[in-house]
């Protein structure tokens, strides 16, 4: 019998194709942990006008954890509340985000500048060694086979090359030549509305002329969203009406007549208008062989709480830590399997979340607008009610979770702010990252030999988080584990690299068998 040859070591161990924002995370990302990536994209710069423009506290956990915080903070500042008003221009609800002390440590729910935050995004991720960055680069075609995925690839000099990755992402957005040549169609969730979106540069004297929150217009003749950006930047979202050509819409003609009941020409510098159709739809499938979809060529959802770059950057991290396994050796093949489930669960969940509240915002019916308005106070007794973005957003309910299933797993576990000699610091950066046992001190849990010496041999690293008394014990600021502990009925919980708990116990006699369950998931 004729062995074949083992395949020679691939040029990359991962190609990430397209390098906006999370391309260029999840090139950091595999990049931190020293995995030799290529990404590429067909666009040399960035694109210089804002598109996504809300961020939350989970994905600034991740940019923080990378290093990379200090270089986008400048451009990020606080998501004000949204004030939802009904048909007749009554308050009907808020959209907040929860209150001090924050779960993760950082303000819940932001909005920041596009252009400058990717750019920083894209520099953080060149300048780690084992990354390569190649702009002006576009993928012209792959295949792949057993154990490595050939890609074709052309600069903008119409050169031409062929390199090899053991794994491909596709982060190459919602028209995906990736995944159309895959094959790969989408799953409508049926939501499908024409709106325009309107970014304006207001001056500093007509700022007044405006609303001093967010606010959704839920009215029935034309629904339109308005939202506080960084700096003088303020965005309006416009539905357009049956018979409206997007592209007349576009114009500065008519921009400025939509426009006209909170602003004029004089008042600000139109910065870009452009007509979408916000869809809801999610790929069929996330994963063929060694490729993988993520962001907007994996789904797309209504922007109503602005997960849109959220859901993408999620999806690179899900990605990002089983990878690094796998190409380890540490973990096999199989556990990748996990990405799609994980993500395409969650995504669907959040979407139907999502067009609910897009549904409310949409209705074009007066009378079934008076109904929506009445419905909404009456569920506030009355008044109107505040929703927390927070709360919008669901845990993971699939995938790499400890069983029987627990309110706690496939949460964020979060992040109190320590206190250290040196000042308070986030858990994170004292802590460290990867996966963790964290136990409540406060409940005296001592773990066994025998455990402890499982947790080394799984590459699981264990915190104590208590009061001033116990000197082996991180002391937090607020009590925010302390309070999660206590809402959990729980002593310790075992946490992913990604942040979201894997499992809980009420005693560390149950912690054998959760071990037991990881164990056999991360082979």
């Amino acid at each position: 019998m004729t062995l074949s040859s083992p395949p020679a070591r691939s040029d990359f161990q991962v190609a990430i194709i397209g390098h906006g924002p999370s391309g260029a995370i999840a090139a950091s990302l595999l990049g931190d942990r020293g995995i030799r990536t290529l990404a590429i994209d067909r666009q040399r710069d960035v694109y210089d006008l804002p598109r996504a423009i809300a961020i939350d506290h989970e994905i600034l956990r991740v940019i923080d954890n990378l290093g990379a915080a200090p270089a986008v903070m400048p451009f990020i500042a606080p998501f004000s509340a949204s004030q939802h008003f009904g048909a007749r221009g009554q308050l009907i609800r808020r959209i907040d985000m929860v209150a001090e002390p924050y779960p993760l440590g950082y303000t819940p729910s932001m909005v920041f500048t596009q252009p400058p935050v990717e750019a920083a995004l894209r520099d953080h991720a060149a300048a780690y060694d084992s990354v390569t960055a190649e702009l002006g680069t576009e993928l012209v075609g792959f295949e792949q086979s057993e154990h490595q995925v050939t890609l074709q690839l052309r600069d903008d000099s119409g050169a031409t090359r062929t390199v090899t990755a053991d794994y491909v992402i596709a982060c190459d957005g919602a028209s995906s030549p990736v995944r159309r040549q895959l094959g790969i169609g989408f799953e409508d969730l049926v939501f499908d509305e024409p709106w325009l979106v309107i970014d304006l540069q207001v001056n500093d004297g007509a700022l007044g002329k405006l609303p001093d929150t967010s606010a959704q217009f839920c009215e029935p003749s034309r629904p339109t969203s308005f939202i506080i950006c960084p700096g003088n930047h303020r965005r309006f979202e416009i539905m357009l009406l049956p018979g409206e050509d997007p592209s007349t819409m576009e114009t500065a003609v008519e921009v400025w007549r939509l426009l006209a009941r909170w602003i004029t020409p004089d008042d600000a510098t139109l910065w870009r208008a452009a007509s979408y159709r916000f869809h809801a739809l999610v790929a069929a499938q996330w994963r063929q062989g060694r490729i993988f979809l993520a962001g907007d060529a994996a789904h797309q959802q209504p922007p109503f709480i602005g997960q849109g770059m959220c859901q993408g950057i999620r999806d690179v991290v899900n990605l990002a830590w089983k990878l690094d396994r796998v190409l380890t050796g540490r973990s096999g093949d199989v556990v990748l399997d996990s990405y799609g489930e994980e993500r395409s669960t969650h995504v669907r969940e959040l979407t139907s979340r999502i067009k609910a509240i897009g549904h409310v915002i949409c209705e074009r019916d007066p009378v079934a607008a008076d109904a929506r308005d009445a419905r909404i106070l009456a569920e506030g007794g009355g008044q109107p009610r505040t929703v927390t973005r927070q709360e919008i957003v669901p845990p993971r309910q699939a995938g790499l979770l400890a069983h029987p299933l627990h309110p706690a797993h496939g949460t964020l576990f979060p992040q109190p702010w320590i206190r250290a000699a040196t000042g308070v610091q986030l858990l994170d950066v004292v802590a460290g990252t990867g996966w963790r046992l964290v136990l409540d001190a406060r409940s005296g849990p001592e773990l066994f030999p025998a455990q402890q010496a499982e947790l080394a041999r799984l590459g699981v690293r264990p915190i104590r988080i208590g009061p001033d008394s116990d000197n082996t014990a991180l002391v937090e600021k607020d009590d925010v584990v302390a309070g999660w502990f206590e809402r959990h009925g729980c002593v310790a919980a075992l946490v992913r690299p990604d942040h979201y708990v894997f499992g809980v116990v009420s005693d560390l006699a149950m912690l054998d068998d959760q071990l037991g369950q990881l164990a056999i998931a991360l082979q």
